[in-house]
């Protein structure tokens, strides 16, 4: 069985013209309630601000001096030095740093060689690799991680004064309450190998 539907009947002047395509129906209550106009993607807003970060791509080679104050991820090669002195340097998996590095804290995902100093923190990851010295009141190393250089784990930098030691106590009990403040932690089968400055 065939339907047919019947066609309306158009006017003399409509007949040679091409028939127009379906329309959709104009009523007011039928009318879509979006915008049939694409609009541009807007992200929604953060309360706080997001973090910005620089990004140095895999095939940028670096030579000379990087500094800023946003966050930077190196997946490049930067020969020189890098001092971030407010914010965070992450050397990511593909990331070759042969520099100085001053930041107030640095992820090693990558190979870096150079010394490293941090006002925060240090976290070498698994697959990272360091052949440095380094001066930071926090770090954090993974196992399977690499290090090869001095290790001196600081007191962090507090904003309150010390406090005042009495003439009859040893000056060895306020460098132990200064030093309780740092930490080092290593993971089981990392290998470090640590040369005593002092």
């Amino acid at each position: 069985m065939r339907l047919r539907f019947a066609e309306p009947e158009l006017s003399r002047a409509e007949q040679g013209r091409p028939k127009p395509m379906l329309q959709p129906a104009q009523n007011p209550a039928n009318a879509p309630k979006y915008s049939t106009n694409p609009t541009p993607y807007t992200p929604p807003k953060n309360i706080s601000t997001p973090m910005e970060q620089a990004t140095i791509g895999r095939s940028v080679v670096i030579k000379g001096e990087v500094s800023g104050s946003e966050s930077l991820f190196i997946d490049g090669r930067i020969e020189g030095t890098v001092n971030f002195a407010d914010s965070r340097v992450t050397v990511g998996r593909n990331g070759v740093v042969v520099a100085n590095i001053n930041a107030k804290e640095v992820v090693v995902m990558g190979t870096v060689t150079g010394n490293i100093r941090c006002t925060d923190r240090l976290d070498i990851r698994s697959e990272g690799s360091l052949t440095g010295d380094v001066v930071t009141p926090r770090i954090c190393i993974e196992d399977g991680a690499m290090v090869k250089g001095a290790v001196e784990v600081q007191a962090a930098q507090q904003s309150e004064k010390p406090q005042a030691t009495k003439p009859g106590e040893p000056v060895k009990a306020a460098a132990a309450a200064a030093s309780a403040a740092s930490s080092a932690t290593l993971a089981h089968g990392s290998k470090v190998i640590y040369n005593e400055s002092n």
